[in-house]
């Protein structure tokens, strides 16, 4: 059975050997590509991360096929009906970062609440420790935190907000009511939710009715100086309806783990090289550009998983997924 790990930091080559066995793995620090896909064309498994689009075309250049596990909970980046067609199994990692990603939205709740990243870089440039009236914040307690989506990160999110004695609204197609009333807190309806909260933080996975579920006629009717907060997918935020949020004061601050088209953000240099390629949408890329220069929001390259715990248990479970594949033993399959 021959293997190949795309995307695949140098650190958890040896681990993961340790842990596959007497089994024919490569490695390759690239994502998967048109570029690369020569590198495994005798590959039977392949494990790659989000950065690599597992299309058609990647695909048929894989003749011996079988198995592709992701080492990431989104598997939008597969083509997941071309595998069915060809036969080709699907696996992913459902859970990792429950804590993980929660820790981060609080990371970037509390860097915008207090201006703690402004007040950091003025003491950089400046080396004056004085102060002025911008860097003054506004206490989290008794605040209305509105969280949409209450899966597993959700609900960690829903418990650290409890902490800091927060309001807690709450939506979900699938409200869990005991937990609610474990927790004090109550669900309403999205609109609802976005309409009190002081704070909204993002939880759902993205599909294609959720794209956009924040857009301009939603975050008109949000709070004024509302912080947004999204370590989860960037298509469910209009960028263009952000923009225009921030730009009116309605949005007071925004935390960014993850932006739209932010695989296009991670390979610019490759795509303005690359002549004319297809299905770019340049009009969100520059967008993103203006989000960067806006003073009131704080980006990060979608590292809210990336902790050597949650990596850990990414890898223990991909290597579980590659070892039940082999063995017929089938786990975490994308249904």
């Amino acid at each position: 059975m021959k293997i190949a790990f795309f995307e695949s930091p140098a650190v958890d080559k040896g681990v993961i050997k340790q842990l596959l066995g007497d089994v024919e793995v490569s490695f390759f620090d690239e994502k998967l590509d048109e570029n690369t896909v020569r590198k495994a064309k005798d590959a039977e498994i392949i494990s790659v991360f989000i950065n690599s689009v597992i299309s058609k075309n990647i695909i048929d250049k894989l003749p011996n096929l079988k198995f592709i596990a992701t080492r990431s909970t989104g598997f939008e980046h597969i083509d997941l009906l071309y595998c069915a067609e060809k036969g080709i199994k699907v696996s992913y990692v459902p859970s990792y970062g429950d804590h993980t990603v929660a820790e981060i939205a609080f990371g970037l709740i509390l860097n915008l609440s207090r201006n703690i990243l402004k007040a950091n870089n003025y003491i950089r440039a400046t080396s004056n420790f004085n102060f002025s009236s911008s860097f003054r914040g506004f206490d989290l307690n008794k605040k209305t935190i509105g969280v949409v989506g209450t899966g597993r990160i959700g609900k960690n999110v829903v418990k650290i907000a409890r902490g800091f004695n927060m309001k807690v609204v709450a939506c979900d197609l699938y409200p869990d009511l005991e937990f609610a009333k474990i927790n004090n807190f109550e669900y309403k309806n999205f609109e609802e939710v976005v309409q009190e909260a002081d704070v909204i933080s993002l939880h759902v996975p993205f599909t294609k009715e959720n794209r956009h579920m924040i857009n301009k006629d939603v975050i008109a009717k949000m709070k004024k100086g509302v912080l947004l907060i999204n370590t989860a997918r960037g298509s469910l935020i209009d960028t263009q309806a952000l923009i225009w949020g921030l730009q009116e004061g309605i949005i007071g601050g925004a935390g960014l783990d993850v932006l739209e088209e932010e695989r296009e953000l991670k390979t610019e240099n490759e795509i303005f090289n690359a002549g004319n390629p297809k299905d770019i949408n340049y009009k969100i890329l520059t967008e993103n550009h203006v989000l960067m220069d806006l003073p009131n929001v704080i980006i990060t390259p979608h590292i809210g998983f990336y902790t050597k715990e949650a990596e850990a248990e990414i890898i223990k479970t991909t290597i579980e997924n590659i070892r039940g594949f082999i063995d017929g033993q089938f786990r975490n399959l994308v249904k």
